[in-house]
């Protein structure tokens, strides 16, 4: 019996999964969006929101604490930074539930275990990545017009 043992093991030992939540947690922070599977995104979940909830308070008077208790977690600082820059900010005047998981239709090659992107609900990574490929695509084109 398990008794008050909470969250799921995910197959790894405690110190490959405390490794687990920092870099996924990192990863997220940085790139808004991630690919991944469906039971560790379900696990990793709480950590993440507790990590924007921790960036989105505004009181002066406690932000180098909370500062220093997501670098503590994090170990990043450039992740924290853009935590409370950027993201923290965006989620100020959202209750809670700042991430989503879609299910993705296809499975991954090794094992077939089902894929998710997990992202956070109020981003333009999408958006971002046209806008790079439209300019990318002008500016191909514009030499080919001259010539």
């Amino acid at each position: 019996m398990m008794h008050n043992v909470a969250g799921k093991r995910l197959g790894r030992n405690t110190a490959h999964r405390a490794a687990l939540r920092k870099n996924f947690t990192v990863s997220l922070i940085k790139h808004e969006r991630v690919v991944t599977t469906l039971p560790k995104a379900k696990a990793l979940r709480p950590f993440v929101e507790k990590m924007i909830t921790l960036a989105r308070s505004t009181d002066a008077k406690t932000k180098l604490h909370r500062m220093r208790r997501a670098i503590a977690f994090l170990q990043d600082k450039a992740a924290v930074k853009k935590l409370f820059d950027v993201i923290g900010p965006r989620f100020a005047n959202r209750a809670g539930g700042y991430t989503r998981i879609l299910r993705l239709p296809d499975y991954r090659i090794g094992d077939g275990g089902s894929k998710v992107v997990f992202e956070l609900v109020e981003n333009n990574v999408l958006e971002q990545k046209i806008k790079a490929k439209e300019a990318a695509m002008t500016k191909d084109a514009e030499p080919a017009a001259k010539a």
